[in-house]
């Protein structure tokens, strides 16, 4: 009788061990599946800090220990496993690696080291890597894709040019924009609806060339003009024909185009080809008669509990020289990128737009995420951004995948891991062969993990050769401009450190200057001799009533003239606010809203003017349109034109708020969804208007 009840509380003891066990809870680890030879693997987990990683080890395909490098990440969040050579590897978790009762969501985590990337061989890679991806996500409880909301050394070249070009990061390489001109016509898309064609080679009577209604079939969003071809990139709905035929309800992909028509008769504008890809626009660039275009495409069917064949994972394309209808990518066109973890393919589509040949369309697609976009003459880099589980949007690390570029042929080159995120594409530049990027690590407010800010400059192989790191600490970066071998940085909590960096020896960067003022830039623009043009805000400190640190609130608008002759020393010359609080302008978030007349000194943008009220009790918008000014090293910041209209209302008519500015000959132009404007370059008197 004893020795069944010693049994039975032996039998309850093993029970309640073994659900204790069982309920213990997991530590989430993500990973990716595959690394390039040279870089490190980086684990991810979901409780930071409790991770004792001298009990893990590695081993090969053969189950032997191998020694292995590894190195925590802030507060242990992450830990990088580095270098090994090429092979198949795991990395073991012992149960007692994370304290107290936590255990690991997987006791093992395997990963290759690979050569090279090379295209897949089946199917079944693809099905694997969603598989592994969607297991991952379950246990680190993130489903989402990071979306971008919709960017060398000098601005556009416009150089004498008789009439405006878009406002371009690198020169040489054409970013698209929503009005284009080429001297003699004006071409937008500023409704989203419709192609418009306005003729202004007699500014003082403009004519409505053409407009091409798409009939709600496709929504442009962009243009290039390339004499007397025009392309116009832009999405429509298209739903899976496989869903189409199934008794399955599958949500709409979103289909990006790039469509060229021959406007050699404007009045007239003539298809001539159409090529696109399933996802969302990254960002297009085009580079002599190349066009690119990188998507990001997320299959909608691996998030289902459907069951899902081989095909209905592949991004779909098309190109109308070959067929009408969107078709599964060839499997030689696909590649899985060293370091993926999103259940995304960055897909990019490089066009011949003078050509009609079969081949003039080329498209690769990448297994993993792309959000931001730098593109120089030879190489295009995408970054993807590894988060920090249960952080903000600013905690995480930065990878950043190259590409080569030859006519239409693209070539994954490299990869790297950088710590902190980056901004936007001003955060990156390459010169010389080196790429240097900025980035943010951490969070404002967040004592564990305090917001600090990095340059990074990385070899041609994309390995790190010099950095300067931790600068401005409880701060991030609000904008940044690379320009030969200086660097600028703008970081922004309470008051505006522009930083002067110097970069001329990749192996030695190191910070030369800083300027401390009230306000930041969003966007930092290159003026010659030495000098920068800032444009941002005011911003003003108000006391807490509840103690502790002030409040900080945006002003008016605000543009600053940055003297940095002196690289030690820098200095805001001039400065200009407009308005009040609520005041803004495009150009604060897209430099492409920045009109520039380089022979005049002439900088403008659209701008919508806010007021305050009695006692500061309410903003009244008080005036719409564009402004312009004369910014010179000598003269400073000189208004030259208010072509603002006075608002009497609560509510401003959309159709004619100012888009864009541009110049032809004597004449400025505003352009606007209902409108384009005309007005002399000599006193800015009214010459015309034409409605749309």
């Amino acid at each position: 009788m004893k020795k069944n009840k010693a049994l039975a509380v032996v039998s309850i003891v093993a029970v309640l061990v073994l659900a204790s066990f069982l309920l213990w809870p997991k530590v989430g680890i993500k990973s990716a599946k595959s690394v390039l030879a040279g870089q490190p693997l980086t684990l991810y987990f979901t409780s930071p800090g409790t991770v004792d990683a001298s009990k893990f080890y590695v081993t090969d395909q053969q189950n032997k220990k191998v020694p292995a490098k590894m190195t925590y990440g802030n507060e242990k969040s992450s830990l990088k496993i580095g270098e090994l050579p090429p092979g198949e590897y795991q990395v073991h978790l012992p149960l007692n690696s994370f304290g107290g009762w936590q255990r690991a969501a997987n006791s093992t985590v395997s990963f290759a080291v690979i050569e090279s990337v090379q295209p897949v061989t089946s199917v079944k890679e693809i099905e694997k890597f969603f598989a592994q991806v969607k297991k991952r996500n379950t246990f680190m409880g993130r489903d989402d894709v990071v979306m971008e909301s919709a960017s060398e050394d000098k601005a556009t070249a416009q150089g004498n040019s008789n009439y405006s070009e878009t406002n371009q990061q690198v020169a040489g390489v054409d970013e698209a924009d929503i009005v284009k001109t080429d001297g003699d016509f004006i071409y937008d898309v500023t409704n989203y609806e419709e192609l418009m064609i306005t003729d202004i080679r007699n500014p003082k009577n403009m004519v409505n060339a053409s407009v091409t209604n798409f009939g709600g079939q496709f929504y442009p969003r962009e243009l290039y003009v390339d004499d007397d071809l025009l392309v116009v990139i832009g999405n429509r709905q298209s739903q899976s024909p496989d869903a189409m035929t199934s008794n399955r309800i599958m949500p709409m992909q979103e289909l990006s185009v790039i469509r060229v028509y021959d406007v050699t008769n404007r009045k007239q504008p003539k298809l001539l080809r159409e090529a696109g890809a399933e996802g969302y626009i990254i960002g297009t660039r085009k580079i002599d008669q190349h066009v690119y275009m990188i998507t990001n495409n997320q299959p909608m069917y691996w998030m289902t509990d459907m069951p899902v064949e081989g095909e209905q994972y592949l991004p779909k394309v098309f190109d109308s020289t070959i067929n009408r209808t969107s078709q599964p990518m060839e499997l030689d066109k696909i590649s899985i990128l060293p370091g993926a973890m999103e259940p995304s393919y960055s897909v990019i589509t490089a066009i011949d737009i003078r050509s009609a040949a079969e081949g003039s369309v080329q498209t690769k697609a990448y297994l993993g995420s792309g959000e931001q976009l730098y593109m120089s003459k030879d190489n295009i880099y995408l970054t993807s951004t590894q988060y920090d589980e249960g952080r903000s949007y600013m905690a995480g690390n930065s990878e950043v995948f190259k590409f080569a570029l030859n006519g239409t042929s693209i070539n994954f080159q490299q990869t790297a891991q950088l710590k902190g995120t980056i901004l936007n594409q001003f955060s990156m530049d390459e010169h010389d062969g080196y790429f240097r990027v900025v980035t943010t690590e951490g969070n404002l407010w967040d004592e564990k993990n305090v917001a600090k800010n990095h340059l990074f400059i990385l070899d041609s192989e994309m390995k790190q050769v010099g950095s300067v790191e931790n600068l401005a600490v409880n701060e991030r970066i609000y904008s940044a401009r690379f320009i030969g071998d200086k660097a600028y940085m703008v970081t922004f909590r309470e008051t505006d450190p522009l930083f002067v960096m110097d970069v001329g020896d990749p192996r030695n960067p190191k910070v030369l200057g800083e300027l401390k003022i009230p306000g930041f830039s969003n966007y930092l623009h290159p003026l010659a001799d030495g000098h920068l043009i800032g444009f941002g805000y005011e911003t003003v400190a108000k006391k807490n009533p509840q103690g502790g640190e002030p409040i900080i609130q945006t002003r008016g608008m605000k543009i600053s003239l940055f003297d940095v002759t002196d690289f030690a020393n820098p200095k805001e010359q001039a400065f200009e606010i407009i308005g009040e609080q609520g005041t803004y302008s495009p150009v604060q978030h897209d430099h492409r809203a920045l009109f520039i007349h380089p022979a005049r000194n002439l900088f403008g943008f659209p701008i919508t003017v806010y007021k305050e009220g009695k006692n500061g009790n309410y903003l009244h918008l008080e005036k719409v349109g564009a402004m312009i000014y004369e910014i010179t090293a000598e003269k400073g910041i000189t208004m030259k034109a208010n072509l603002t209209d006075s608002i009497t209302q609560d509510y401003m008519d959309w159709e004619r708020e100012v888009q864009r500015l541009l110049y032809s000959g004597d004449a400025v132009y505003t352009i606007a969804a209902g409108e384009v404007n005309s007005y002399s370059l000599d006193g800015f008197r009214v010459l015309d208007v034409v409605e749309k």
